[in-house]
């Protein structure tokens, strides 16, 4: 299996005498799901913004693959003067996209509306459709599935599932029964930050 993401030696904090990572180290390989739980505040979020570049680890090195990302708010995911569709193909195409949307239950005249047009729910299976779209090696996922109701987000990690064979997904959730059913390997950040791996 080929790597999709190394995290090595990772520090970073956002003071000098609190670090949230220190000497952490992560890997992901395609067709794996490893998830991160913890409470709020310990960094999860954080750790995402830097495997995009948005932070700069003090000490470490992160390699990522080509990624996608769905967040947990789908409304800050779209601008909200153009449609979804024309968002999607701003940045890939849309092939195969007619089949995704019916696994997701999505309907077509979702993608020619404005974001606000759409309710929480439907814009994040729009926000996960679009992902999946751009075909990434890497996909993070950051509580994506907090929108929708339990039976919606059982079929939409079913999907995501899936897809696995051709990526590696990192996932963020608060779900702790999600993460044991979907993930291969869960990282239990807490304060001070430990790295914790539940069998």
């Amino acid at each position: 299996m080929s790597s999709v993401l190394d995290i090595q030696k990772l520090s970073f904090g956002y003071t000098k005498d609190k670090l949230l990572f220190n000497d952490f180290s992560l890997s992901l390989n395609e067709g794996e799901i490893k998830a991160i739980i913890g409470p709020s505040g310990v960094g999860k979020s954080t750790l995402f913004e830097l495997i995009l570049g948005h932070r700069k680890a003090h000490i470490g090195t992160i390699k990522p693959s080509s990624f996608s990302q769905v967040f947990q708010d789908p409304y800050s995911s779209f601008h909200p003067t153009y449609t979804i569709r024309e968002q999607i193909m701003d940045v890939t195409s849309m092939e195969g996209y007619e089949i995704l949307m019916e696994q997701m239950g999505l309907e077509e005249g979702y993608l020619d509306v404005l974001s606000h047009k759409l309710s929480g729910g439907q814009l994040q299976r729009c926000s996960i459709l679009r992902a999946l779209l751009m075909k990434p090696k890497l996909l993070l996922l950051d509580e994506p599935t907090s929108a929708l109701d339990n039976l919606n987000q059982l079929d939409i990690m079913k999907l995501i599932v899936k897809h696995i064979e051709r990526m590696g997904v990192l996932l963020i959730t608060h779900d702790e029964d999600l993460a044991r059913w979907c993930a291969d390997e869960i990282i239990s950040l807490a304060k001070p930050m430990a790295e914790e791996i539940i069998s």
